[in-house]
């Protein structure tokens, strides 16, 4: 096949590997994002799976278009109901297509990191804290950690263990609810409240999972607790997973 053409031994093995779940571990310049490339078309040309089947996470969009590209070059099929993308704007999307049984309007708007500090400003101002001992980068950095941990407002407050955490968490309440007043997400909220809501309709979940029988994962070792929680749970029982990434180059400890 075409598809395999070029490919060394190693990445021969991963691309073509029939394991249900595979973790590609490999160095920069080893041919990383070429083999996820190669495994997308594989499954398509080869295993005959439907690009409808398929979700693939990039670290950018613009890596996902170039990767959908490469998809359709080599295979000639057409790629238009395969989700590539980042976690987040995938998360967008799901949250989207879903908002009438997640309780959440449709046409939600997405607060970037600017939106979201003026936002959290206004709040820590209404509480009357001093936003020299809560800094707004600091406390938007731990609401931040908690969500990416699927900490919610009140599960930081039962673990506030001080004053600090304590009004910390009283932010991250009063930050929630104006959010929701504004009929807005911020860029956590996309993946926490994906994973939550998933977790909460079992019947939504299930029909998710019945759709993305194969998950694949770029720069996998940047993926944060949230993340995996997702990919886990979109996985299930049944669905495959292939990971490729170099822990070597991670971002994050």
């Amino acid at each position: 096949m075409d598809i395999l053409s070029g490919l060394n031994e190693q990445q021969l093995a991963a691309v073509t590997a029939e394991d249900r779940h595979v973790l590609v571990i490999a160095g920069a310049g080893s041919g990383k994002t070429r083999v996820l490339v190669s495994r997308v078309a594989w499954l398509m040309a080869e295993k005959r799976v439907e690009p409808y089947n398929i979700m693939a996470v990039t670290f950018t969009n613009k890596a996902a278009n170039e990767m959908r590209e490469r998809v359709e070059d080599m295979t000639g099929l057409n790629t238009r109901w395969m989700w590539m993308g980042t976690f987040h704007s995938l998360c967008a999307r799901l949250l989207r297509m879903e908002a009438a049984n997640f309780g959440l309007p449709r046409d939600f708007v997405i607060y970037d990191d600017g939106d979201a500090k003026a936002l959290l400003k206004r709040v820590l101002s209404e509480l009357q804290l001093d936003t020299d001992k809560y800094a707004p980068a600091a406390v938007a950095a731990t609401v931040s950690d908690a969500k990416n941990r699927l900490i919610t407002s009140a599960g930081y407050e039962q673990m506030a263990a001080d004053d600090w955490q304590r009004n910390v968490a009283r932010a991250y309440r009063a930050y929630q609810i104006a959010l929701k007043e504004n009929g807005a997400l911020d860029f956590d909220d996309l993946l926490c409240r994906s994973v939550w809501y998933l977790e909460r309709h079992p019947e939504v979940l299930e029909r998710w999972q019945r759709r993305f029988r194969h998950i694949l994962v770029d720069e996998y070792q940047d993926t944060n607790h949230c993340q995996y929680r997702l990919i886990r749970l979109l996985a299930g029982d049944e669905g495959s997973v292939f990971a490729v990434g170099d822990p070597d180059q991670s971002i994050y400890r």
